[in-house]
């Protein structure tokens, strides 16, 4: 998701694997921004971090544009 993941750990990651995730300063003004995208995105991300990537593949896969509904496992 942002280029300091990909640096850090050398390969195709994002946010959700970070160690940092929780204090990052760039995810907090990320996320503080208004909008419902980033609104989705901190859901997703989030999402990932309980639940895993083939969970939220899975999911986000019905979906009939960038984003959509999470819950209802």
């Amino acid at each position: 998701m942002k280029v300091c993941c990909v640096k850090k750990f050398g390969f195709a990651a994002t946010c959700a694997d970070c160690s940092d995730y929780i204090t990052c300063p760039i995810l907090k003004d990320f996320f503080g921004k208004n909008g419902y995208k980033y609104k989705k995105y901190k859901e997703s991300l989030e999402f990932i971090r309980i639940h895993g990537y083939a969970v939220f593949l899975k999911i986000a896969g019905k979906w009939n544009g960038p984003y959509g509904k999470i819950s209802g496992l």
